[in-house]
């Protein structure tokens, strides 16, 4: 019985890995590896949607580079309510804190939103895990620089209590990407004056 239930078990991982691989390259596979985790995904593929990045997808090299994204514009702006926080468990445990955003009356996050294709924001879910990992899409207002007010999609995940600290080189990023786009310089200082882990 024991054999079974986890010979079923390695099936469904097996299954939802092609799954997640096959959804790349179709849009109804993409829906259907979505639909298995209780989310949904909208519009068509070639859809444009604003992504908001406040953490390592603020940097160009990991966003464009790495990731694989073209974004056909790009505009500097905050979401307001929400503060950025460092309280998730990255790898290695304990000494690696990746960037989230909690509610908080008041605060602000600066970052920067990519437009993207939805087939392309579906690439980059599965880089962050999503559906299935810790993140989660949340929707909201983005303020831009140039007095523009964007609906935005980003992630957010419960995280836990108590803020852990980012590693050095996670938090490079964050900082390369907020000189490279020309963040505000208070949000600048913010980053620099964010100790890393040790």
């Amino acid at each position: 019985m024991v054999l079974i239930t986890r010979v079923r078990s390695v099936s469904k991982r097996f299954a939802r890995r092609q799954l997640r691989r096959l959804s790349h390259h179709s849009w109804v596979a993409a829906r259907l590896f979505y639909r298995l985790h209780g989310h949904s995904l909208e519009g068509g593929s070639d859809d444009l949607v604003w992504y908001f990045a406040y953490g390592s997808n603020l940097d160009p090299c990991t966003f464009i580079a790495r990731r694989g994204m073209h974004p056909r514009a790009a505009r500097v702006g905050c979401v307001s309510g929400y503060k950025l926080r460092f309280n998730l468990d990255g790898r290695p445990l304990g000494r690696a804190a990746p960037a989230n955003i909690a509610p908080a009356p008041g605060a602000t996050v600066w970052g920067v939103a990519y437009q993207i294709t939805r087939r392309e924001l579906v690439r980059l879910d599965s880089t962050e895990g999503v559906p299935g990992g810790n993140y989660r899409h949340v929707g909201l207002s983005c303020d831009t620089q140039d007095g523009e007010v964007l609906p935005v999609l980003t992630y957010i995940a419960a995280g836990n209590p108590v803020d852990g600290r980012p590693s050095l080189r996670y938090l490079t990023l964050l900082r390369d990407g907020a000189r490279t786009h020309g963040l505000p310089d208070e949000w600048i200082q913010f980053l620099d004056d964010v100790t890393p882990a040790q």
